[in-house]
């Protein structure tokens, strides 16, 4: 089988498309020919070492796939040759087959497509995690979320709508902001044109945004602990931003708040049955219309690395999917 290998950390451009062995899905295992693999920003940092894991050499980035269930171990019982379904698999998504974890394999709604499945674990999953596990988000709340044009952002965005909160969108261009708009995101903020902190003031009249869902980082980060309100919950998705920010202690004492870290993988693997109910949760939404994700760049697998590019330049509005065929 075709799959794209990283054999020495480095840029995208050193990524190669190679003929590899099909992997078995062990006892406990599921084998999937894939037809779609997500894009995600910790897949650019992984090739190039930057990463909290760092797998042995070699191994093929992408960490969620959908696609159609090859092969099953002895144990398995949820899934079955035949059936559609989505994973996350850490590493080996950008390829034409790969093996996991049996507890990170969902069957897809009958409505949604390969394309919209392999878009939707990680940021759907870390998002719905992030804002009702750890941010314990309410309706009638106010939801700032930044980064709010990508993968992740939006799908914050929806899901805070779905929940009944009042989203604000901050992102870093128009295209980006009217992407979160068409969302469900009832203000905005272009944080390259308009001062963050000033923006969230006169939006929530002084009051400051009760959940913040950050990925950015840096000053924005910074700017989002000035803008947070009284009890308020700051919730650490990443720093795609570059600069991991410290946070001032006092900040949160005068206000009361939160810094809250939100590592769904880790999650996920510790607690894998509240990790299925929220997905079936989010299956729930998306039956009813309220989730749906805006894919906004495709790429052939040959062209992964081009794809990291785009998505490090912040070209993609949306999210990027990488498909086999």
């Amino acid at each position: 089988m075709k799959a794209i290998l990283c054999t020495a950390f480095g840029p995208p451009s050193d990524l190669v498309l190679a003929d590899v062995a099909s992997p078995p899905p062990g006892p406990s295992g599921v084998k999937i020919a894939i037809e779609a693999a997500g894009l995600n920003f910790p897949d650019v940092l992984i090739v190039q070492g930057k990463y909290q894991s760092k797998p042995p050499f070699p191994f093929s980035p992408g960490a969620e796939v959908a696609g159609t269930v090859l092969e099953v171990g002895e144990r398995v019982t949820s899934v079955k040759p035949g059936d559609r379904v989505m994973a996350l698999c850490t590493v080996g998504g950008f390829a034409e087959e790969v093996s996991t974890a049996e507890a990170s394999v969902f069957k897809i709604p009958d409505t949604m497509s390969f394309e919209d499945a392999a878009a939707f674990p990680l940021t759907y999953g870390t998002t719905y995690h992030g804002l009702v596990d750890r941010g314990a988000l309410l309706a009638g709340e106010t939801l700032l979320v930044t980064g709010a044009g990508g993968g992740v952002g939006l799908a914050a965005v929806q899901i805070g709508v779905a929940l009944g909160a009042r989203v604000i969108a901050a992102a870093g261009s128009r295209e980006k902001l009217d992407a979160a708009v068409a969302s469900g995101a009832s203000d905005t903020i272009d944080y390259t044109t308009e001062s963050l902190v000033d923006r969230i003031k006169a939006l929530t009249n002084d009051a400051g945004a009760d959940v913040i869902y950050e990925a950015v980082g840096g000053d924005v980060f910074d700017a989002c602990l000035r803008g947070i309100a009284w009890g308020g919950r700051l919730l650490i998705i990443g720093f795609a931003g570059g600069r991991i920010p410290e946070i001032p202690a006092n900040r949160l004492l005068l206000k009361g708040a939160s810094a809250v870290g939100v590592f769904w993988g880790s999650f996920a693997a510790r607690y894998p049955a509240a990790n299925r109910a929220n997905f079936e949760r989010l299956f729930e939404l998306v039956a009813s219309g309220a989730l749906a994700p805006k894919i906004g760049a495709r790429y052939p697998l040959a062209d992964v690395a081009r794809a990291m590019e785009d998505m490090a330049d912040r070209k993609i509005v949306g999210k990027a999917i990488v498909t086999t065929h």
